[in-house]
C-alpha cells in the first residue's frame, strides 16, 4: 500500500525519512520494539508479534498538537531537532474535522480580528502575541458527526484578558462551526512539553460524549486536553484485544476486579465493565478523572474512579488490601515512574496488559518488572500512527518468580553480582525485594551476606559472600589500597578533561577524608560521560564531588540539578541517577592474583546515551568493556568481563 503524498514531507519532522511503502514502513516499526527489547538481558526470548497494520492509514488522526509561528504557521517541528516551526496545510494524516479547524485557525494567525490579536498572534516575532501551540481533538457524537475541541497554549508571561480570550473564542467558532469548545492552557516556557497547565474553558462545553468506536455502544466524555489516542480505528482494536486477552486469562470478566491505571477517558476501563468488570480508573488529570466518572454513572457502568498519581493511588489501593485480578497500564511516554513499578508489582495481579507509545521506555520498564515478579509473555505493536516513527505496543504480563540476580563471577565462597537499579542491596523496609533477598532465593545461599552496599538508584558490581564468616576477608580485600573501583556517570555540562575532587565528607557523624579521580571519555550534547574511581567508599561520594564542583550526576534527585533531572525523565527515558559501578579490581584473599570484574554499562543508561544521539551510540558500552583491558595484566591477573557464564545450580 503505497503511502500518501505529502508536500511538507522533505522538511516536517511529523514523518520519517524517507518515506517508504507501508509494509516496509511496519517493518522498520517491529524492528525498533525488538531493538528496544534487546538492550536488556532480562527480556531475551519474549516474543514480538508481527506489527498489527492501520486501516486506513490517511485521514486518521483525530487529535493533533500543532505549534504556532509568526508568518501565519501551525505545524511541527522541522527535520533533525530544529525548533523551526513548519506550516503544514494538506497534511494527509490529519483527519477531515481537524485538517478544518487548522485550516481556519491558519486564517486567523495571517487576520486575525483587532480585540482577538493578543491570543491569536503567535509568540515570538515583531507583533508578538501569546499563541504557542493548538491542541486540538475530535469528538465522534452518538449519531457520527464529527466535533472539535481546541485547547490554545498561551504564553503566561503574556496573559491575556478575559475579552480578550472571549473575542478569540468567538472568532474561532466564527471560522470553524464545527468547533463546541475553547480552552486556553498557560505554558511558563519552562517544561520541554508542548502542553502548558490543564486548559481552563473559555467557551463552550466543558465535556461532550465521544463514541469509543464508530461501532461501538459504549462512550467517555471528552474534555479539552484530555488524552486520547490519535487513531480510533486502532484504539478500538487495542481495547478488544486488551479486553480478550483479559478474559482469556481470567475465564471471565465478570464479578472480577480491574484497574486501569492511567485511563484518561476511561475508555479502556468501560470495555472491561461491559464484559461485567468491576473497575477502577487511576488518572492524575482531574478534568477527565471527573467526567470519566459521569460518564459511567450515565451508562451504569461499575465504575468507581480515584484521581491522583498513579503510583500513589496503586499504593494506597495496595495497603487498602485491594484484591486485584486484572491491571491495564497505559501511561504516557515517559513511561511507568519506579514507583509505579514496584506498586503494580505489589498488587499481584493475576494478569496484567501494559499499552505503550514508546518501545525505549517499554523496554526499560518491563525489565523491571521481571525483576520485581510481572514477566511479559508477548508484545503485540500497532501502527498507531502510520507515516510517522511512532509505534504503539500492547503486552501482557504474569506474575511470576522475580528474575534471579544476574551473576558476573562466583567464587568458592563469594558471588559478584550485577545489580540493577531502583533496588537496594539489602532490603531497606519489611517485605521490601532486594539483591540480597534475589541471591539468598539461590540454592544454597539462605545465608548470603552483602559485603558492600550500593545506592538503590546505582547499578553495577556488588560483592556478595556467601555466609557471613566469609564476608570479612573479603571487605578487608576491597578496601585495600590496591583495589580500585571505577564507575561511569553523566553529569550536566562539560567537565574538564581530568582532575582529582579532595574533599571531606561527613560520614557517620564526622567529617572523613574522601577522594575522587575522574576523566572525561567524551562530551554528549553539553554533557560530560566520565570515568570516576574511588580512593575512599563515603556515602553517596561521587554524588556529593561532583556536585561539589558544579557538574551533578544528571538524574540525582538529591544533590543534582531539578530542571535537568526533569528533562532528561522526559525526553530521555532517565528514572534514575546516571551512575553504575562499572570495574572492580581486587586483591585475591588467597593471594598471589588479582581478581578484576567489569560490568557493562547497563540497558537503561545506554538508551539515555543513544537518545542523546552520542557521536557513536556505541561507545559508552565499549568504554565499560575497556575497562577490563586498563591497567598492567599478567599471568597473575584475572579479568572478568561480560563472557562470565550465569550461576548455575
Amino acid at each position: 500500500m503505497p503511502q500518501p503524498d505529502c508536500p511538507h514531507a522533505a522538511r516536517c519532522g511529523g514523518c520519517p525519512s524517507p518515506p517508504c511503502e507501508y509494509p516496509a514502513e511496519l517493518a522498520r516499526k517491529e524492528a525498533l520494539v525488538r531493538r528496544a527489547l534487546a538492550r536488556h538481558a532480562i527480556l531475551a526470548g519474549t516474543p514480538v508479534l508481527p506489527v498489527v497494520p492501520a486501516e486506513p492509514s490517511s485521514g486518521y488522526r483525530v487529535r493533533a498538537k500543532l505549534v504556532a509561528a509568526p508568518g501565519a504557521r501551525l505545524g511541527l517541528f522541522a527535520r533533525g531537532g530544529s525548533h523551526e516551526v513548519v506550516d503544514i496545510p494538506g497534511c494527509p494524516l490529519l483527519a477531515p474535522s481537524i485538517a478544518s479547524v487548522a485550516s481556519a485557525l491558519r486564517e486567523l494567525l495571517a487576520a486575525a480580528p483587532a480585540a482577538a490579536g493578543p491570543v491569536l498572534r503567535a509568540a515570538g516575532g515583531p507583533r508578538a502575541g501569546a499563541l504557542r501551540a493548538v491542541d486540538l481533538r475530535e469528538v465522534l457524537g452518538m449519531d457520527g458527526s464529527a466535533a472539535v475541541m481546541a485547547a490554545l497554549v498561551l504564553d503566561a508571561a503574556r496573559w491575556p484578558s478575559e475579552a480578550q480570550l472571549a473575542a478569540a473564542a468567538a472568532a474561532i467558532v466564527r471560522r470553524a462551526p464545527a468547533v463546541i469548545a475553547v480552552a486556553a492552557s498557560r505554558h511558563d516556557g519552562r517544561r520541554p512539553q508542548l502542553l502548558g497547565s490543564p486548559p481552563a474553558l473559555v467557551w463552550g462545553a466543558s465535556a461532550a460524549p465521544d463514541r469509543v468506536a464508530p461501532t461501538s455502544p459504549v462512550f467517555v466524555h471528552a474534555v479539552p486536553g484530555a488524552f486520547v489516542q490519535a487513531h480510533r480505528a486502532q484504539a478500538a482494536r487495542i481495547y478488544e484485544l486488551v479486553a480478550h486477552e483479559l478474559q482469556e486469562a481470567l475465564g471471565s470478566l465478570a464479578g472480577r476486579h480491574a484497574i486501569d491505571a492511567y485511563a484518561g477517558s476511561g475508555a479502556m476501563g468501560f470495555m472491561l465493565a461491559l464484559r461485567g468488570a468491576t473497575v477502577t480508573l487511576v488518572e492524575s488529570f482531574l478534568p477527565a478523572a471527573i467526567e470519566a466518572g459521569r460518564a459511567a454513572a450515565a451508562q451504569g457502568l461499575d465504575v468507581r474512579v480515584a484521581a491522583g498519581d498513579a503510583a500513589r493511588v496503586l499504593s494506597r489501593l495496595r495497603t487498602g488490601g485491594e484484591a486485584v485480578d486484572a491491571l491495564v497500564l497505559d501511561p504516557p511516554r515517559a513511561g511507568l515512574a519506579p514507583a509505579a513499578r514496584a506498586a503494580c508489582a505489589a498488587l499481584r495481579p493475576l494478569v496484567a496488559a501494559y499499552v505503550s507509545c514508546d518501545p525505549d521506555t517499554l523496554g526499560r520498564d518491563l525489565a523491571d518488572l521481571a525483576r520485581l515478579g510481572l514477566r511479559p509473555e508477548r508484545v503485540v505493536p500497532f501502527d498507531m500512527m502510520p507515516r510517522s516513527a511512532e509505534i504503539e505496543t500492547v503486552t501482557l504480563l504474569r506474575p511470576a518468580v522475580p528474575a534471579p540476580p544476574a551473576v558476573l563471577h562466583e567464587e568458592p565462597d563469594l558471588l559478584v553480582v550485577d545489580k540493577p537499579a531502583h533496588e537496594p542491596t539489602t532490603p531497606q523496609a519489611e517485605g521490601q525485594l532486594s539483591l540480597l533477598a534475589r541471591v539468598r532465593a539461590l540454592p544454597g545461599l539462605s545465608c548470603a551476606v552483602a559485603v558492600h552496599r550500593l545506592d538503590a538508584g546505582t547499578s553495577g558490581l556488588c560483592l556478595i559472600a556467601k555466609a557471613p564468616q566469609a564476608a570479612g576477608r573479603w571487605a578487608r580485600a576491597l578496601g585495600a589500597t590496591t583495589a580500585e573501583k571505577e564507575y561511569l556517570a553523566l553529569c550536566r555540562g562539560i567537565a574538564r578533561g581530568k582532575g582529582t575532587v579532595r574533599r571531606p565528607l561527613r560520614d557517620a557523624g564526622r567529617d572523613r577524608a574522601a577522594c575522587t579521580h575522574y576523566r572525561r571519555l567524551a562530551v554528549v550534547a553539553g554533557h560530560s560521560f566520565l570515568r570516576l574511581r574511588l580512593e575512599h567508599g563515603r556515602t553517596h561520594q561521587i554524588r556529593r564531588h561532583l556536585a561539589a564542583i558544579g557538574h551533578p550526576v544528571l538524574g540525582d534527585g538529591r544533590y543534582g540539578h531539578a530542571p535537568s533531572n526533569r528533562h532528561f525523565a522526559e525526553k530521555h527515558g532517565l528514572d534514575r541517577p546516571f551512575l553504575h559501578c562499572a570495574r572492580l579490581s581486587i586483591p585475591h584473599p588467597d593471594g598471589g592474583r588479582t581478581l578484576e570484574v567489569a560490568s557493562p554499562l547497563p540497558g537503561d543508561l545506554r538508551l539515555v546515551l543513544e537518545r542523546l544521539e552520542m557521536a557513536e551510540a556505541g561507545a559508552a558500552s565499549r568504554s565499560a568493556s575497556q575497562f577490563s583491558e586498563s591497567g598492567n595484566r599478567g599471568p597473575d591477573r584475572e579479568v572478568i568481563g561480560q563472557s562470565i557464564p550465569a550461576f548455575r545450580e
